[in-house]
């Protein structure tokens, strides 16, 4: 099908966003642009950073022809049938807090998705966004979880080599039917039963949450405790308490049982092998730990 010509999907309305999101006096960002095709959003504001771009640049693509996940993986979605959209930040914060930015950006999301799509969503350790598809007969709340969000950040170094600026990515699928989604274990709004599959709308939605809590951390110093992110997270984490499985780069996956998010935004395994803190890591939910033992 021509994209073109699929009025089911119609293209993001740049200046429509940008009157919602960066005007007035409770604008959430400086500039908002929106591009017909890119290869990724990232490196297009990667590359902006570099140049000195200031920070509140947001730039979404209607078609990501190469977009970038984490470990490196590359997707792509069909054209106008999902959200590919980079900010740009340079957080006033120590650069050791920054390991809280995807998990805050992947709480935005959920805050989103609950309030305008009316959708149980819920976070997987440390970002990606899980929203449960209908089972017949069951509460939507019981449907399986899969993933519809992935989010991706990106350290960007200055002249002295220190982190200058963070590009935070996500790509959020909308209206993909099964057969265009990349992966089994993912789903799309359309399939989850979203109240709404406006890109417009969802999207405002998660630019307006997320500038809500990155603010609130940025204020605080990144202190996850005093912006109260910490807490929030910990509440829409789905893998606390699963018995998980942690692939990790170059090493044995970790098993055990993810008892809890420690103030660097480390998942906290306890396994057979004693208690590990993890920084990163590909995460398996198995099942519910017996409280029989």
């Amino acid at each position: 099908m021509n994209p073109w010509t699929d009025l089911s999907r119609p293209p993001l309305r740049q200046a429509a966003l940008a009157r919602a999101l960066t005007e007035g006096p409770d604008a959430a960002w400086r500039a908002i642009e929106v591009v017909a095709r890119t290869g990724s959003t990232n490196a297009d504001v990667t590359a902006r950073a570099r140049a000195g771009e200031p920070e509140g640049l947001v730039l979404a693509a209607d078609h990501q022809a190469a977009g970038r996940g984490r470990l490196g993986r590359a997707w792509e979605a069909p054209p106008r049938a999902g959200l590919a959209v980079s900010v740009l930040l340079r957080p006033p914060v120590d650069p050791a807090r920054w390991s809280w930015l995807p998990l805050l950006t992947g709480l935005a999301v959920v805050d989103a998705l609950t309030r305008v799509c009316g959708l149980p969503a819920g976070l997987k350790w440390p970002n990606d966004v899980l929203v449960p598809e209908p089972v017949p007969g069951m509460p939507p709340e019981q449907g399986e979880r899969r993933k519809v969000c992935g989010v991706l950040l990106e350290a960007v170094p200055g002249a002295d080599g220190a982190p200058a600026a963070a590009v935070v990515g996500l790509g959020l699928n909308v209206d993909q039917e099964r057969d265009e989604l990349p992966v089994p274990t993912a789903t799309s709004l359309r399939l989850a039963g979203a109240a709404t599959l406006d890109r417009d709308t969802v999207l405002r939605a998660c630019l307006r949450a997320l500038a809500v809590r990155y603010r609130g951390w940025a204020d605080a110093d990144g202190d996850p405790r005093a912006s109260g992110v910490g807490a929030a997270y910990r509440e829409a984490c789905l893998t606390l308490g699963q018995q998980v499985e942690v692939q990790l780069p170059g090493r044995e996956p970790v098993r055990g049982v993810a008892e809890g998010i420690d103030d660097d935004g480390r998942l906290l395994v306890a396994s057979a092998g004693g208690g590990q803190a993890l920084a990163a890591g590909d995460v398996v939910h198995l099942h519910a730990p017996d409280p029989a033992g």
